[in-house]
């Protein structure tokens, strides 16, 4: 069971470190006038669109003229799940 949850711990660290890296990409395509076509831009923002839109609805004051603090806020939940949630699972997947 402990090796279970170890790699339960890694495998969520790495999923959270990916998803990271799609807001990090999703921000810097939101800087450049990217081809809404690419299939790479489509996919990039069909990962995080949902997620920023809804933590808009639920925190309207991450949107302050015109500036979206959305995608910092989802870096940030993901940093705190990373910190939290995968230190936990590492300390109930070591041996007592």
């Amino acid at each position: 069971m402990n090796g279970i949850l170890l790699g339960i711990a890694d495998v969520v660290e790495w999923l959270l470190w990916a998803y990271r890296v799609l807001i990090l990409a999703a921000t810097i395509l939101s800087w450049v006038q990217a081809d809404p076509f690419n299939p790479v831009v489509r996919a990039v923002r069909a990962l995080t669109a949902p997620v920023f839109d809804w933590l808009r609805r639920r925190l309207p004051f991450l949107v302050q003229g015109g500036l979206d603090l959305s995608p910092l806020a989802a870096f940030l939940i993901t940093l705190f799940l990373d910190k939290a949630l995968v230190f936990n699972l590492r300390q109930w997947g070591l041996p007592h």
